[in-house]
């Protein structure tokens, strides 16, 4: 199952907020938001402190896509 953060940078787009004042925010590192945006792993302690920082629930953040299935 794989991970888009699709939410977070509309999320980030309405409250005005860049890349990098979301890592100061947060006090995540550069390498965060790039995986970020990469939609690759993410500790969920970090996704805890930009929920923290940004007042927001983990949906608001993120969301799962299902594997595919493909039929034979």
């Amino acid at each position: 199952m794989a991970v888009s953060y699709d939410r977070l940078f509309h999320l980030m787009i309405d409250k005005k907020i860049s890349n990098t004042q979301l890592k100061d925010m947060a006090g995540v590192s550069a390498n965060i938001i790039t995986r970020l945006k990469r939609n690759e792993y993410v500790s969920l302690e970090s996704i805890e402190k930009i929920c923290f920082a940004l007042n927001c629930e983990v949906g608001e953040v993120l969301y799962f896509i299902p594997d595919n299935i493909k039929e034979n």
